[in-house]
């Protein structure tokens, strides 16, 4: 190699290196800054989080929902904004929970799973709503003529053994299966549904030492509903 081009070498790697050590360096930076965080910021008392969702359930459901404006500026505009719930929902929920609710971008931090069932990703999403996002509502939310409910619900009645990691969601509505079942109830799915949605509810702060203390403290509650879908109402349970 000649010396222009060894110079030319050498250069190219000081660049690389110090372009790799700007990077590390950055890196490292962001966990500090996450740490040096404030305590979450203020929030709305519970029960007056609660009011909010049960106050625009009720204009979305007498079709009096006000526009909301989800254009990419106004989702961007709204990045900082704290959330004025967390909602625990079933992916399988036909309607965002933003629209059921009549809330705008950032109004509300959604964690949503089949059968809106409490697992370790969902907990450490609710902890971090309230750690960082200083949210003060949690809600379980069911809905009627659930899919997934009723998946679980037929593989424990029927004893099914269910490929993948589908068991884990069948053990997780088994409980609310059987205490549906002691209940003799006219409509078993109904009110394995609801079931489910009361022992999540039980869960959350079962499960997580984090929800419990903030509950204790009253900065946040811990509330359960499940959606009518043919009349877009929610009950609270």
């Amino acid at each position: 190699m000649s010396e222009p081009e060894r110079k030319l070498t050498l250069t190219r790697r000081g660049t690389l290196i110090g372009a790799s050590a700007a990077l590390a360096a950055t890196a490292l930076s962001l966990p500090l800054r996450a740490g040096q965080q404030s305590a979450a910021p203020a929030a709305l008392p519970p029960a007056e989080a609660l009011d909010r969702l049960v106050k625009g359930n009720a204009r979305y459901a007498a079709g009096e929902a006000t526009p909301k404006n989800f254009a990419p500026e106004a989702v961007a505009a709204a990045e900082q904004r704290n959330p004025a719930a967390a909602v625990l929902a079933c992916s399988g929920m036909p309607v965002p929970a933003e629209r059921l609710f009549d809330q705008g971008p950032g109004e509300l931090f959604v964690v949503g799973n089949a059968g809106n069932v409490v697992t370790p990703t969902a907990l450490a999403s609710l902890e971090f709503a309230v750690t960082y996002l200083g949210v003060s509502q949690l809600l379980v939310l069911g809905h009627s003529n659930c899919r997934a409910v009723g998946a679980a619900f037929q593989a424990v009645r029927e004893r099914k053994e269910l490929p993948g990691h589908l068991p884990e969601l069948v053990k997780a509505v088994e409980l609310a299966v059987i205490t549906a079942h002691g209940k003799h109830p006219s409509d078993f799915l109904a009110v394995t549904i609801e079931e489910n949605v009361r022992i999540n509810k039980k869960r959350l702060t079962e499960k997580s030492q984090v929800l419990k203390e903030a509950v204790t403290a009253g900065k946040a509650a811990v509330s359960g509903a499940v959606l009518d879908l043919g009349s877009g109402k929610i009950k609270l349970i």
